[in-house]
């Protein structure tokens, strides 16, 4: 048992809704907008980080003529025809109980998302969630995105506890990076639709939420 842990920080893409699919399907149709070859390992270095980050990395890495904020918009109107439209999308199995679980044991929950603070409500506001968590952060509204600690930092600040007695839990590596710069434990949630993140910097992996009930 992992003792004097009294806030837990959650990503959302991934370690609270199934969405990762969905933010790629809608990365990749603004990618064939613009005849971009984006090989995989490129996008999996994108994973984690902001959409604005992401599309910055990219202009520069081709060369592009296209503002990264326009592209930022085109991308996020095509993920919310993908949200609004796939009754398919789903909470992650078992997360809804082990926040309930935290909760229920006082613990104080933070949401600590890349994504931006609409698409986070949105999320928030089809599954019910408001009313856990003490605060929610955006990467999209500061000046770094994961891997940088900046996101986690804040979060901790936002939950009023000391690094120290917090864990953050993540699904992807700059997530974790971003956690492992911040000082803050790190649980590394294996996703089984997420095949390209080794999470090997975490401090400890879990590949079912049930698991996280023995050490918190």
């Amino acid at each position: 048992m992992i003792k004097n842990i009294k806030c837990v920080i959650f990503d959302m893409d991934g370690v609270i809704i199934d969405s990762e699919e969905l933010h790629k399907k809608a990365y990749y149709e603004v990618f064939n907008s613009l005849k971009l070859n984006v090989t995989d390992e490129l996008y999996k270095s994108l994973t984690g980080s902001s959409t604005l980050n992401a599309f910055q990395k990219l202009t520069s890495h081709f060369n592009l003529e296209e503002k990264p904020e326009d592209l930022v918009l085109n991308k996020r109107k095509r993920y919310v025809n993908f949200f609004e439209n796939d009754p398919n999308l789903k909470l992650i199995d078992g997360v809804e109980d082990i926040i309930q679980y935290f909760y229920n044991k006082k613990y104080t929950l933070v949401l600590a998302s890349s994504s931006a603070m609409v698409n986070i409500n949105r999320v928030f506001d089809r599954f019910n969630l408001h009313s856990y968590f003490k605060a929610k952060i955006s990467g999209a509204d500061l000046k770094a995105s994961k891997p940088h600690p900046e996101i986690f930092e804040k979060a901790a600040v936002l939950g009023e506890h000391n690094r120290e007695e917090c864990i953050v839990i993540e699904d992807s590596d700059n997530g974790i990076k971003a956690a492992n710069d911040a000082g803050i434990f790190v649980v590394g949630y294996k996703n089984p639709l997420v095949t390209n993140q080794t999470l090997e910097n975490a401090d400890m992996v879990v590949s079912n939420y049930t698991d996280l009930k023995l050490h918190f």
